[in-house]
């Protein structure tokens, strides 16, 4: 079928779409920010600015609370060449303390972009089939995607922890098209970010960008998506 994108001269011939969620779907950044507060304040470290947060994740949980621990001790004046050991040595506390906190707070401090679940209606009734494939825990995704009212729109959901390897490598994506059934070469990646758009690149799909999300805190003007949009309910299957 054919999808086009916004006002665009884009059409697109897939079957479906594999859809990101943070910074996509659900402006998640209050969740983030609560949990790691929390977390911090059981570890007795200095509290994080909540607008350094969106730079730091969209590579994992793993990878958010490195840059997290790495930065506040930064703060504290631990000595520079220590810090990778340090960090080391606090991570699993960390990743238990907010793990435990993000699953208590989960969806409380966040919020649907405008026009994710009417774009997202549209596609499916328009027949496209939807896949949600995110670096965030699966533990967290489907209750996430169920307290906003989008998990039945979705055939498959994958988290980070999926697979062997998370987005930008290609990996997810690949295993998400054999779940259901279809060709990279038809299957829409529709992220906010580079790490959605390296793995589309090199599974061989075609990727689409919102314009409203994280990216690490970077423009997605170049990062070169095939189209840019502001809206998912830009995109329609005629």
């Amino acid at each position: 079928m054919q999808v086009t994108v916004g006002a665009q001269a884009l059409h697109l011939e897939v079957d479906a779409a594999i859809v990101d969620l943070d910074g996509t779907m659900v402006d998640t950044i209050g969740d983030f920010a609560e949990a790691i507060a929390r977390m911090l304040a059981d570890l007795q470290l200095p509290a994080l600015d909540a607008a350094l947060i969106e730079h730091m994740v969209g590579k994992g949980t793993e990878h958010l609370l490195r840059s997290v621990l790495a930065h506040v001790l930064a703060q504290a004046g631990h000595p520079q060449a220590a810090r990778p050991e340090a960090v080391a040595r606090l991570l699993p506390t960390a990743l238990a303390r907010y793990e435990q906190h993000y699953l208590a707070i989960n969806g409380q401090h966040s919020a649907l972009y405008a026009g994710v679940l009417e774009g997202l209606q549209a596609l499916r009734a328009g027949g496209l089939r939807l896949a949600c494939v995110t670096n965030k825990p699966l533990a967290f995704t489907r209750p996430l995607l169920a307290a906003k009212g989008l998990q039945g729109l979705f055939e498959q959901v994958f988290g980070g922890d999926s697979f062997a390897t998370k987005k930008p490598d290609p990996l997810p994506l690949l295993k998400t098209c054999e779940a259901l059934g279809t060709t990279p070469a038809r299957t829409l990646m529709l992220g906010d970010s580079s790490n959605d758009a390296q793995a589309a690149r090199a599974a061989g799909c075609p990727v689409v960008l919102v314009t409203y999300g994280y990216n690490h805190g970077q423009s997605v003007e170049a990062v070169g998506a095939d189209a840019l949009i502001d809206s998912i309910a830009q995109l329609r299957v005629v």
